[in-house]
């Protein structure tokens, strides 16, 4: 019996098994339902089509990007005004830089996941 090997994208997550192994899709639910706000994650329609999930989870990571950018952007002009120092001002600057770029690597997981998910 030959081996195969599937061909995954480096920004697969971990936490998903290899997309034609057993219970892969199971695995990648349970990640995906991590994203996603907890009372979205009894919906009947997102427990029975991990596809929708994916599609949730993908518009959910998209609007953190874009809370984390704006809060990123606005942060050096609005923090002064709250009466925060200076070093907690540049702290929180560096945490939602470093918040963005994680998102971003999140939502290349879930493009990847999402990919996979279609094509079985």
């Amino acid at each position: 019996m030959p081996l195969t090997s599937t061909r995954i994208s480096p920004d697969w997550p971990c936490q998903v098994k290899t997309p034609g192994s057993y219970d892969w899709e199971r695995s990648a639910a349970k990640w995906l339902r991590e994203l996603i706000p907890a009372r979205y994650a009894s919906y009947p329609a997102l427990i029975r089509h991990p596809v929708l999930l994916a599609r949730h989870a993908q518009i959910q990571v998209e609007q953190e990007i874009r809370v984390a950018r704006t809060a990123l952007q606005t942060a050096r002009a609005e923090l002064p005004t709250l009466g925060l120092p200076e070093a907690v001002i540049e702290h929180t600057i560096k945490m939602y830089a470093a918040e963005v770029l994680q998102l971003q690597h999140i939502a290349r997981s879930v493009r990847a996941v999402s990919t996979a998910l279609a094509r079985r």
